[in-house]
């Protein structure tokens, strides 16, 4: 399609909140939307730096951040497309526009004109009186522009952007041939001896599995985390745990046309150049620039104060699962698959509850409303449902937000279900960040989740697991939501990587919050409250299992970075690096990385978090530590706290050095000693 007057990606639209008008758009509107977005906003590029003006602020760096609105609102829907509701044609779209949008990028970055002036703004940016968010503006953009090359030249020039377009085909492959391993993979249960241990929730999530496949089967095991988790968790056919386990480990490391060993190799190796093409040893000491940690030295430090109290706290659990395993008559070693089967049982038999008794009391449509309400004690906003609004997929509901004065200050979307059309995990994007620029621009937020869904007519129950997700992705969201900036580079999540966390891991503490669970949290078929007996067992097993999940995230962190630390990553082989690396810190045997280098999508489907995994525990220093804000002050929804945490850290953006942020909200600098205290890996410090 090439005419570019009627492609509704470029007209005006004119829908409730300017959403895209999702039921206008095809896969082959995208391409020519996009390359024409491209050509103008190059044209908007040139037109500034082409001034015979001398750069100032305004007529440079502001004009810069107004710039390519256009091909902003085209990429955003491709994007969360591509993501959420994907098809063969619009991944074939996805693998010819990533190069040049990456080429497109190169040509804006290593625009020498318009740094020029960029630059010398910055050198004099002392002398120019500037406020401090267009200071911020000024530096953050003028580091985006070094770090992808606008101070080389010559060759190393032309190949860094070289190196652009061929990772951008690189973790668009990666990310495609995982989601192909986890759309693709289903394991049969025939009848009653496969489902044995399994709660009805869990049944009837599996079985309308089978029937969304069209599959005869009493129910299918599919690769979403909402499905596999429980069924490794409940599940007494210990062969059935051990193929979906195995399964599930593999995604994107099996041989034939999607293995992404190979496309991960070449992602570090070109990483890696691109780190030498700045200068710097590796690409560990090139991503951390621009992160809060600065250099890997104090990433070690902190991962180092977790890993061996971790792995000594995952080892005192393997010998209670081992023990309750015999209690059961079973003599086997506990492996990998075995170790949510049985520590679901010591939980059990510990704190007298397991999660299959808790999931009647935790419907979505109740957790998304306790979200919500938590929402509006702490920042005073309301959402109100619009089901008139059309989003991408009928599953979607739309929310218009509304400030305490009832005005709209943005749109929400919920996405929650799993799909063969959307990959795994869960996030939150945006379609629209809030700006002031030319006028308020409400921001339009979506999260997505990836919940097993219900059979029609019954309620989706959710894990305390999902419940703990839900609430950190909805954090995210309130970061997009509540931004109030004035310039849309500092908008919403878009802050140092090991800042970003801090707003969705904070939002988590209230999800079990007592107070919160005894409004919202109620029995689906009968109404009753969540037991104050329940709550109590709740809050005394949060520490149950933290040597197993700080082992199963640690891990990933420490070889992401000896990964990314490597100078020579050319030859690697990532099966092999990833066993002797584990080999070398220790690993338990009982435990697996939470995501091997395969499917490491963090990694490997973009660079956002490589060299960065580390950044949930470096946030969760900050969330622990800030979260005793309220517990200081008495209350979980203290007025004055809460109005410090909506000002410095959810609506300001990037607009702040996220240090200052953080102590201007606290009041010092975080202490670590909460989050290892939280996680049971030292005693809780005792009230003086």
């Amino acid at each position: 399609m090439n005419d570019i007057a009627s492609n509704p990606l470029l007209q005006r639209w004119d829908t409730p909140f300017g959403l895209p008008p999702f039921d206008r758009l095809r896969p082959e509107h995208f391409a020519p939307a996009l390359e024409e977005a491209m050509r103008r906003h190059l044209a908007e590029v040139d037109a500034i730096a082409a001034q015979p003006a001398s750069p100032t602020f305004t007529n440079t760096v502001a004009a810069f951040d107004a710039s390519g609105r256009d091909l902003a609102r085209v990429a955003a829907v491709f994007g969360n497309l591509t993501k959420s509701e994907t098809s063969p044609a619009l991944q074939a779209v996805e693998r010819e526009m990533a190069p040049k949008l990456a080429a497109h990028e190169s040509a804006v970055n290593l625009h020498e004109g318009l740094f020029r002036r960029i630059d010398a703004l910055h050198a004099r940016r002392g002398e120019l009186g500037l406020a401090p968010e267009e200071r911020r503006l000024l530096e953050r953009v003028h580091l985006d522009f070094v770090l992808e090359g606008a101070r080389l030249s010559g060759e190393a020039r032309q190949r860094h952007a070289q190196i652009a377009e061929r990772l951008a085909e690189l973790t668009t492959r990666f990310s495609q041939n995982v989601l192909a391993d986890e759309a693709e993979y289903r394991l049969p249960l025939e009848d009653e001896r496969d489902l044995e241990g399994l709660p009805a929730w869990l049944r009837s999530a599996l079985r309308e599995a089978a029937q969304a496949a069209g599959l005869p089967h009493a129910g299918v095991v599919t690769l979403s985390r909402s499905l596999i988790v429980p069924f490794l968790t409940f599940s007494s056919r210990r062969d059935l745990r051990e193929k979906a386990f195995k399964a599930w480990v593999r995604r994107g490391g099996n041989p034939g046309e999607r293995d992404n060993r190979p496309v991960a190799r070449e992602i570090l190796a070109l990483r890696n150049e691109q780190a030498r093409l700045h200068g710097y040893a590796n690409y560990a000491d090139y991503a951390l620039v621009d992160r809060m940690a600065g250099r890997p030295a104090a990433v070690a430090d902190l991962l180092r104060q977790v890993w061996e109290p971790a792995k000594a706290k995952a080892a005192e659990e393997c010998r209670a699962l081992a023990e309750m395993a015999r209690s059961l008559g079973q003599s086997h070693a506990i492996e990998p698959w075995d170790w949510r089967h049985y520590a679901e049982k010591v939980r059990s038999a510990r704190y007298g509850f397991d999660d299959a008794q808790l999931k009647p009391y935790f419907s979505l449509d109740r957790m998304l409303a306790a979200a919500f309400d938590t929402a509006q004690r702490l920042f005073g906003i309301a959402f109100v449902e619009r089901p008139d609004v059309r989003a991408y997929h009928p599953d979607v509901r739309a929310f218009e937000v509304r400030g305490r004065d009832g005005k709209p200050v943005g749109l929400f979307l919920s996405d929650n279900f799993a799909r063969p059309t959307k990959r795994g995990g869960a996030w939150m994007s945006a379609y629209r960040w809030q700006s002031k620029v030319g006028g308020d621009t409400l921001p339009i937020i979506v999260n997505n989740n990836n919940f097993a869904k219900a059979p029609a007519g019954e309620p989706t129950l959710l894990s305390t697991d999902d419940v703990r997700t839900l609430f950190h992705e909805f954090g995210h969201g309130l970061h997009g939501l509540l931004s109030q900036v004035t310039f849309e580079r500092l908008s919403g999540t878009q802050v140092l990587r090991d800042f970003v966390e801090l707003p969705s891991q904070i939002f988590e503490h209230w999800a079990f919050e007592p107070e919160v669970l005894a409004r919202h949290a109620r029995h689906h078929l009968t109404g009753e409250a969540l037991p104050a007996e329940a709550m109590e067992k709740l809050a005394r097993a949060r520490r149950f299992n933290q040597g197993f999940e700080a082992v199963e995230y640690t891990s990933c962190a420490l070889v992401d970075m000896a990964l990314h630390a490597s100078t020579d990553p050319a030859g690697v082989d990532i099966d092999a690096f990833e066993s002797a690396e584990l080999a070398r810190i220790g690993m338990p045997r009982e435990i697996v990385m939470r995501h091997r280098l395969p499917h490491f999508g963090h990694l490997f489907a973009s660079s956002g978090y490589a060299a960065g995994y580390y950044v949930y525990m470096w946030a969760e220093v900050l969330d622990a530590d800030g979260y005793g804000a309220f517990k200081e002050a008495g209350s979980c929804f203290d007025p004055a706290v809460a109005e410090r945490l909506l000002r410095y850290v959810y609506s300001a953006g990037g607009s702040r050095d996220p240090s200052e942020a953080y102590r201007a909200f606290r009041g010092r600098d975080p202490s670590v000693t909460p989050m290892l205290a939280k996680r049971g890996l030292v005693p809780e410090p005792q009230p003086a």
